[in-house]
């Protein structure tokens, strides 16, 4: 109903020998073009031409009116085009599939934590001899099986916490790729991992499971996640700090499973847990 009165007010003026500018015209247009399509009842209303004719006779109207809904016509029709293009490039990107390659971007770009420890040269290592430190009653020193050439010495604080008869041919989890460490006059070349508890006044070996093979490295996540990058070198751990970055993430679950957040720690006969320490740290 305001459509019609403005084009008829338009209408008025022209007959009074005061012409309406084109832009009003052109505004006024509009509005009947913007209020005719919103009507709720548009199937009951006169079509559009009409009511403009029906508005006013002035024939200096006419021509702008049919210039207006040429310009109105092809301004939709680029309106209508441009949506089925940016329908059709929504189309095809949401067709577009990742490759392999791409997907396991994403997900080390999701969780760094993990990345960082798939550097880590954890491996499963089995304790051939242990004894007390000569020079240090709060250290044992151990040889350990990792399945190179020859056994490596490793020391760690465990005589308070551990039993030694309990170290003798038992299956461990090392890290071994820290730089070596002189250890009251014994160069350690590793460090054997444990949980404990948050106080630390209760502390357990991590144990590979039963089957798994001295030399083997440990990786974190599903069965098919297995590493294949090689980890870094010492030097490497040691200038980015990598350890200290992922020590803090790793964490026994409330079935005393050893992971890195929600990734558990495996070998390829199955996963890596303490004896009854759960959600304990580990380190």
């Amino acid at each position: 109903m305001a459509a019609t009165v403005s084009f008829s007010a338009a209408a008025v003026l022209a007959r009074n020998g005061k012409p309406l500018c084109r832009s009003f015209n052109t505004f006024c247009f509009r509005r009947t073009i913007s209020n005719y399509f919103s009507s709720s009842s548009t199937r009951n209303v006169k079509p559009l031409s009409a009511i403009v004719h029906s508005s006013s006779s002035s024939s200096s109207f006419s021509p702008l009116l049919e210039s207006t809904q040429r310009r109105f016509c092809r301004s939709a029709s680029s309106e209508t085009a441009a949506g089925i293009n940016t329908a059709a490039e929504d189309v095809t990107l949401d067709s577009t599939v990742s490759s392999p390659a791409e997907v396991e971007e994403e997900k080390e770009e999701e969780d760094p934590i993990k990345k960082s420890a798939a550097a880590l040269d954890i491996r499963v290592g089995k304790i051939l001899k242990a004894w007390v430190h000569p020079e240090a009653d709060s250290l044992y020193i151990e040889e350990v099986d990792c399945g190179e050439p020859e056994p490596r010495t490793i020391c760690s604080g465990l005589v308070k916490y551990v039993p030694l008869d309990q170290l003798q041919d038992a299956q461990v989890i090392v890290l071994a790729n820290l730089k070596p460490r002189n250890m009251c006059g014994v160069k350690s070349n590793g460090m054997l991992l444990c949980a404990s508890d948050a106080s630390h006044e209760n502390v357990e070996l991590l144990q590979a499971p039963e089957g798994s093979i001295p030399g083997e490295r440990i990786w974190f996540g599903a069965e098919d996640e297995k590493n294949s990058s090689e980890p870094a070198s010492p030097n490497q751990i040691q200038k980015k700090k990598i350890w200290e970055a992922v020590k803090p993430h790793m964490k026994t679950d409330s079935n005393c499973v050893a992971a890195v957040g929600v990734h558990p720690m495996r070998t390829s006969a199955g996963l890596v847990v303490c004896k009854s320490l759960r959600d304990g740290n580990v380190s």
